[in-house]
């Protein structure tokens, strides 16, 4: 009888143990020393990894041209963020290839020596954002938390969390943690027509959204800071590529040189866009015999 009591405590053992293995657990932290910058991945439902990356893309606000205003808003907030001023959560919006992630990039680069550091999270990881703020919020660090191509379809299970996360929560977001967030359409989600109908329109002449409307603004709304971009012009294009081929080594080169060549680049892809600029300058170097590297 005893014998087979243990038996049976022996097996309910392993049995827990197997459960434990299998429930979420706490999240790992990091090496902080190992980088600047670094990506979440998720590894199973409720269980995810911060690494570090060793190899990063950064670029400085001088090298970003034509993105004044943006630029300059987006500085100052954090700048304040990591003086431990107040400072708001960003969604930066707009035509594609104009700069919005390479300014987020600009501010890691400008303010990792002030402390600050970058946490790139998928979207469809948004999910996992409470663990994620919970292992931060211990840090002496400010961290941005970087969504590029932010994007939802209906139901993903990211818009909640990043929503509560946001300020939905009744657990308050840690000082020390800001969200930005880049994506080509202002409302993050997918907008139809048919809910125009939804809207309600007063006796006084005044148009007010329904609920459907609503939920889908409400979103973009808990980001405090918008930063709008625009398509070029031709004379901005031209003056971006000038600026990469400058940063190439090739500033000697008269824009009259590359002009036309530039204007039938952007004509096949159809954009003037900063990233089209850099692609083209790239292309321009390396067939002149220009190191890019």
């Amino acid at each position: 009888m005893t014998e087979s009591f243990e038996r049976l405590l022996l097996r309910a053992e392993h049995l827990m143990q197997r459960l434990e293995a299998a429930l979420p657990g706490q999240m790992d932290a990091p090496d902080w020393n190992a980088s600047f910058a670094y990506r979440y991945r998720r590894r199973a439902v409720g269980s995810g990894v911060l690494l570090p990356v060793h190899h990063m893309n950064l670029v400085a606000f001088d090298d970003l041209k034509e993105v004044d205003v943006q630029k300059s808003k987006i500085k100052k907030n954090t700048e304040q963020f990591v003086h431990g001023l107040p400072a708001n959560n960003v969604l930066l919006t707009g035509a594609r290839g104009t700069g919005k992630s390479s300014l987020v990039k600009a501010c890691l680069q400008a303010f990792h020596e002030s402390g600050l550091r970058l946490i790139e999270v998928e979207k469809t990881d948004m999910v996992d954002l409470p663990d994620i703020l919970e292992l931060l919020a211990v840090r002496p660090e400010k961290f941005i938390i970087f969504c590029d191509d932010l994007s939802f379809d209906e139901g993903e299970s990211g818009y909640k969390a990043l929503k509560s996360a946001l300020d939905g929560s009744i657990a308050a977001t840690a000082a020390n943690v800001l969200i930005y967030a880049t994506s080509n359409r202002r409302h993050l989600l997918p907008e139809y027509h048919s809910e125009n109908n939804t809207y309600q329109h007063a006796e006084d002449g005044e148009i007010h959204p329904g609920e459907v409307v609503e939920e889908k603004i409400s979103l973009s709304e808990r980001f405090g800071l918008w930063i709008s971009f625009y398509p070029f012009n031709q004379t901005e294009y031209l003056t971006i590529v000038g600026q990469w081929l400058s940063a190439f080594g090739m500033s000697s080169i008269g824009a009259s040189v590359y002009r036309a060549e530039a204007l039938i680049w952007s004509l096949e892809r159809g954009s003037r866009s900063g990233r089209v600029a850099w692609q083209f300058a790239r292309d321009f170097a390396g067939r002149n015999g220009v190191s890019t590297v």
